[in-house]
């Protein structure tokens, strides 16, 4: 098959995420869905080329605690709703994703497998949506967090075993479980563990034989450590993150998803239908998630960025994700490191480090042109003038 015709953006700010340089002035060379070459001069005779006029050039972000399928409030989940209907509603946020800059989304559980289908049907070139690595469905216990969500439910060591192989075989990318209460619910406490040992073991087990990783929803320290003794390697929330746990997370090389968005957006919550007692419990429990997370920075834990909202999702005049920056940023993170949590950690993460994550050449051409520099301002992501794809242009407002 034939070379396809290169295209260029001139006049760029290629934004290095891996060290903080500025590369200003750069003419960048993409072609077969690759970054090519990053030039500091346009060659001569050039066509197809976009003029940026000095703005900024940043890898796509990763969202990496997505739920595109998600209703509100959850207490409205119809497990028997028709399927085409779960995967429509997740096309349009993964859409919406997209047009925000996020190249690359984790699901972490999506009713119906949906975040599957819309993977599947992204690769035969049916919709526009971000890559999707995906979960299928998660796996709860009788009446744990995911109950009522249209999770599977399981129970003992076999029984996980086989949930997660059925979500592997049906070709998911990884496992989600809930090792702890939420906030959602009423009644709910972050504190309750909700999986044995044996649990535990009989997912990574299966995991293991697909050469994945588990993904826990995690609230209290005492589960986490139980966790991850029995190799689970990624924890989503950490509400209550003690510092002794942070060290043993960071020194495992573990990976923890903060979500600091769900404990601050009150506002969202209260226009998306959810009950005050759960915007109360949510409020209540901010100040000691923000606790929790600057001991994992203090620890060197690896941390993504994700936000267990619809990641395109207004927040005070912010998508959710970028959102989510800024709160990293004020736990503790520089700016360049809460970046790092949206392009090199999750890259590292899903197995894709020399793939997505980065513009520099040799990466796919998953681009996003912003106006500000981010490493000034994380809200400058905000705002999103061109969107590239695999080095299709998705989005245009140059």
């Amino acid at each position: 098959m034939a070379a396809s015709q290169a295209s260029w953006l001139t006049n760029a700010t290629v934004v290095d995420v891996e060290d903080g340089r500025l590369l200003a002035d750069r003419s960048v060379e993409i072609a077969d869905g690759e970054i090519r070459a990053i030039l500091s001069t346009l060659p001569p005779g050039r066509s197809n080329v976009t003029d940026v006029e000095g703005r900024f050039v940043v890898p796509g972000l990763i969202s990496c605690h997505t739920h595109l399928s998600i209703v509100f409030p959850m207490s409205a989940t119809d497990p028997t709703e028709n399927p085409a209907a779960t995967v429509l509603r997740a096309a349009k946020r993964a859409h919406d994703a997209l047009a925000a800059g996020i190249t690359t989304l984790r699901c972490v559980h999506e009713q119906h497998r949906a975040d599957l289908w819309l993977r599947d049907a992204q690769r035969r070139g049916w919709t526009e949506v971000p890559t999707i690595f995906g979960a299928g469905q998660a796996i709860t216990t009788p009446n744990g967090h995911g109950a009522g969500a249209a999770c599977v439910v399981a129970e003992g060591e076999e029984g996980f075993y086989r949930a997660a192989l059925a979500e592997l075989e049906s070709g998911a990318d990884h496992v989600k479980i809930f090792i702890n209460g939420g906030l959602a619910g009423e009644g709910e406490d972050p504190a309750r563990a909700e999986m044995t040992d044996g649990e535990l073991t009989g997912t990574v087990r299966a995991v293991r034989r697909h050469d994945t990783y588990v993904v826990a929803h995690s609230g209290a320290s005492s589960a986490i450590r139980q966790a991850l003794a029995r190799g689970v390697r990624c924890f989503e929330h950490a509400y209550e993150l003690d510092p002794e746990t942070a060290a043993l997370l960071a020194h495992q090389g573990a990976y923890v998803t903060p979500t600091l968005v769900v404990t601050r957006c009150e506002p969202w919550m209260r226009a998306n239908g959810f009950e005050e007692a759960t915007i109360a419990k949510a409020r209540r429990a901010a100040d000691g998630h923000l606790e929790s997370i600057r001991h994992a920075i203090a620890a060197g834990v690896r941390l993504l960025c994700g936000t267990d909202l619809p990641p395109a999702d207004d927040v005070g005049g912010l998508p959710s994700t970028v959102v989510e920056l800024t709160l990293l940023e004020e736990a503790g993170l520089s700016r360049l490191a809460a970046l790092q949590t949206a392009t090199i950690n999750p890259a590292r993460l899903v197995g894709a480090a020399g793939e997505i994550g980065q513009a520099r050449p040799g990466f796919r051409a998953d681009l996003v042109v912003v106006d500000g520099n981010p490493l000034d301002d994380l809200a400058a992501l905000g705002t999103v003038r061109l969107v590239l794809q695999r080095g299709r242009v998705v989005k245009s407002a140059l």
